[in-house]
């Protein structure tokens, strides 16, 4: 099958670029020969994809909501056969934590992990299980330099190809392809964010798209994703307990996650209501009101010496000072470093 090019047409679009490769397939941007409307165009490269195509298109159209990807269109049957889905012209989650090593701003990755979990309820509702939630498959509606205030109506999840539809799985085009248990049993997804239940190959449930979500914060709040018994709050300093324990009960065993995606939305509703959201930009001072040291963002009070806002996590102190060897968050009155065990005695020690 030939790879289409710049100025071929497909139904009524004109293919422009191609902006998606995997091992199975291609998706192109094209632009509607009429009017000025781009949709993105998924075409199977291997012959007996094709049905997973159809199944997919089948899958996505059934699933109308704001932040899912709609399907607008397909034919199985065309040389070459073609799903047409929504265009989103905004960067990948991927991107974003990509260029934010350090963790994103605390509003927007709660803000972004509504709108995933916004998605997943409607999915959960028809039925249909992702298998594959990961930064790379959630797409903003925002220029990707600007991740400070992104919010839950600007995300969109993707890649439902994976989905499982009342016990028939699709398979994408755009994923790796299959991989086998010991047993010999087949999975489909991304190891890094695959549930335990999913990698061993396991019946699963709504409760393994949480697994995931546990891990796509973890990953937004600190750029890194999770291992061992690491918080969020281990890694990034000033991040609330409240995200720690939704995270916890993400990434844990099947039976003592949320039950479902509606729990964990009313669990980051419950406790941002009650706690100070953090700002689009950090506050590198605190000021004071009548003596007492208050986060100039959120205006809680703080300690004199806190180099974060224990309330919104924004950044009190001008510089903070990290350890040489681990990079972890350290005080000036330190001698080592309470996380590695390096000797913090010498300011030139300091980074």
């Amino acid at each position: 099958m030939s790879e289409l090019q710049h100025g071929d047409r497909i139904n009524n679009y004109i293919v422009e670029e191609l902006i998606g490769t995997g091992s199975f397939g291609q998706v192109f941007k094209a632009k509607h020969h009429i009017f000025d409307e781009y949709v993105a165009i998924k075409i199977p490269t291997d012959p007996q994809y094709v049905q997973n195509l159809r199944r997919e298109g089948v899958t996505v159209h059934g699933l109308r909501h704001d932040n899912i990807v709609r399907a607008l269109d397909m034919d199985p049957y065309h040389a070459p056969p073609y799903l047409i889905m929504e265009y989103i012209a905004g960067p990948t989650l991927r991107e974003v934590i990509d260029t934010n090593p350090k963790g994103l701003p605390q509003r927007s990755a709660v803000n972004i992990m509504k709108g995933v979990l916004a998605a997943l309820a409607a999915a959960h509702q028809a039925g249909v299980i992702h298998r594959d939630i990961k930064p790379a498959n959630i797409l903003l509606t925002v220029p990707p330099s600007d991740a400070s205030a992104i919010l839950p109506q600007q995300v969109k999840v993707t890649d439902f190809g994976l989905g499982s539809v009342g016990g028939l799985t699709t398979a994408s085009i755009m994923q790796s392809g299959s991989r086998h248990t010991a047993e010999g049993r087949s999975i489909s997804g991304t190891l890094a964010y695959m549930s335990p239940e999913q990698r061993d190959g396991r019946e699963i449930d709504q409760r393994s798209d949480l697994y995931a979500c546990g891990v796509v914060l973890f990953e937004m709040l600190t750029g890194i994703r999770p291992q061992g018994n690491d918080l969020p709050s281990h890694i990034r300093s000033g991040v609330p307990q409240f995200l720690d324990d939704v995270f916890k009960r993400c990434y844990t065993r099947v039976e003592n996650r949320f039950r479902d995606a509606e729990e964990v939305l009313s669990a980051l509703d419950r406790d941002t209501a009650s706690s100070p959201a953090a700002s689009a930009s950090a506050i590198p001072k605190f000021g004071r009101s009548g003596g007492t040291p208050v986060c100039k963002n959120c205006g809680a009070r703080v300690a004199g010496d806190d180099q974060f806002c224990i309330h919104c996590g924004n950044q009190l102190a001008d510089q903070v000072p990290r350890c040489p060897s681990c990079t972890a968050f350290v005080y000036d009155a330190d001698n080592y470093c309470i996380t590695c065990g390096t000797e913090l005695s010498k300011a030139s020690s300091r980074v």
